[in-house]
């Protein structure tokens, strides 16, 4: 990941998002000599033409990648003609602006300068006259020193992670923010507090914390450390010095007006990227649903096949010249019994989480594009105004200035975040299909022995 390694550059990074226009200079002056703009590779080898809304190597996944029949019927997710296996297509991208650039630097003479471990684990039921919740003991062991401390130990709730990232979204609106599991039943589970739904939830919510550690932004949040650290009294009372109730209304309600206004225009750039997410979130979603059939198919073969095994053994009782048969019979089931059981933890660890959390994050995607055309939106009607003279020229002047450093940082920052999602889950999807790849090749070797 493209984290950063210690405070210094972390203030630098903080530093280099106020950057407004000057920004947009320095990174037009690093294209204009020879930086790439998509990436540091040229085409790869048998791939066509990039999604809308990428460029060259920079595409994410070409349209052949996840070209999958759009009838549910189609499981042939792993064609032999995926480009979705070709190395040159996951490789990083060159950053294309100078926050971009500090969000990635990585020193070749030192490691990665992690500071900051998080576990999620122990999940708690607890039963009130109320409701019933369940909560999760988070540990925190740093080495930073605004740190009171280098180890806390608290306990949240599904709310409280709920209020940090609705907190994060409000101080970084044009940041993409790690998404939260669902709150209800996740597909598959029958009860909400069975263990299999408790422990997905604990790894998602682990993952969810550790993505805001390793951003090179979001990590120094403050919010983000009040959540990690204070005990549950402190944190209740740190939630109410929040904006009050007609506060968020009014926002609320001034954000559906700007977004029922519409942009009028829409850089290019973040028009290609709003056409790369909707083909995105069309295909990620597919892959996630037959994901989801395969391992439901597969779940129900490996019960019934459990089933037989027993009813042969019982069978034996009853042959005598069959007893050795049978009992061979019986044994092989359980291997394959064995086999298939490993395979469906291999698809439902390696593969099935990363999908569906992209489902999420494209969805999150969404919410960022959204909130930054607000921002462009509420610049547009101070400038319409001003052009007919509908209020006082002077206070409408000194409003869009400032609207528009608003603007550019919000789409800087945008920009910078937006190569470095693409970078980790091109990164996450490769890992994820090449390690189901091995499971299954690894699978059809034993069966061949």
């Amino acid at each position: 990941m493209g984290t950063l390694g210690g405070a210094g550059l972390a203030a630098a990074a903080g530093r280099a998002r106020t950057v407004g226009m000057e920004g947009e200079r320095l990174a037009s002056q690093g294209r204009s000599s020879g930086l790439p703009a998509g990436g540091a590779t040229g085409e790869s080898a048998g791939v066509d033409a990039p999604l809308p809304g990428s460029s060259g190597s920079s595409a994410l996944l070409q349209a052949e990648v996840l070209d999958l029949d759009e009838d549910e019927d189609d499981l042939e997710v792993f064609s032999k003609d995926a480009s979705l296996m070709d190395m040159n297509s996951f490789s990083p991208m060159m950053p294309t602006s100078p926050l971009s650039m500090i969000n990635q630097i990585k020193f070749e003479d030192e490691p990665d300068l992690k500071d900051l471990f998080i576990t999620v684990d122990e999940p708690e039921s607890h039963v009130t006259t109320i409701e019933t919740f369940i909560t999760y003991r988070i540990i925190t062991k740093t080495s930073r020193g605004e740190f009171d401390s280098s180890e806390f130990e608290v306990r949240r709730r599904y709310q409280d992670f709920l209020w940090l990232k609705g907190k994060l979204e409000e101080a970084h609106p044009t940041l993409i923010i790690p998404p939260l599991p669902e709150k209800f039943i996740v597909k598959g589970m029958v009860e909400r507090f069975n263990d299999d739904f408790i422990e997905t939830r604990r790894k998602a919510l682990q993952k969810f914390l550790n993505r805001i550690a390793d951003h090179p932004t979001l990590t120094f949040n403050e919010d983000f450390k009040v959540f990690l650290t204070a005990q549950a009294w402190e944190l209740s009372s740190h939630k109410k010095q929040g904006p009050g109730l007609l506060s968020r209304m009014g926002q609320t309600v001034r954000a559906v007006a700007l977004s029922m206004r519409g942009v009028k225009s829409r850089p290019e750039e973040f028009m290609e990227m709003n056409n790369f997410i909707e083909i995105f979130s069309q295909k990620i979603n597919l892959i996630d649903k037959i994901s989801q059939r395969i391992y439901k198919e597969q779940r129900e073969y490996s019960d019934e096949m459990r089933e037989y095994g027993p009813i042969h053994i019982l069978w034996s009782a009853s042959e005598e010249d069959l007893v050795d048969t049978l009992k061979g019979v019986a044994s092989c089931i359980d291997k394959c019994c064995k086999a298939t059981e490993k395979r469906m933890s291999g698809l439902s660890e390696a593969l099935l989480p990363v999908v569906h959390e992209y489902v999420l994050y494209s969805e999150m995607l969404m919410g960022v594009m959204k909130r930054r055309d607000q921002t462009q939106a509420e610049l547009d009607s101070k400038v319409e105004a001003l052009m007919y003279k509908k209020a006082d020229t002077d206070l409408l002047t000194e409003e869009i200035g400032k609207l528009e450093d608003k603007v550019e940082c919000a789409n800087n920052a945008l920009k910078a975040d937006w190569e470095r999602w693409k970078h980790n889950m091109q990164n996450d999807i490769k890992s994820a299909f090449t390690d189901m790849a091995e499971e299954n090749i690894h699978y059809y070797e034993q069966g061949a022995r």
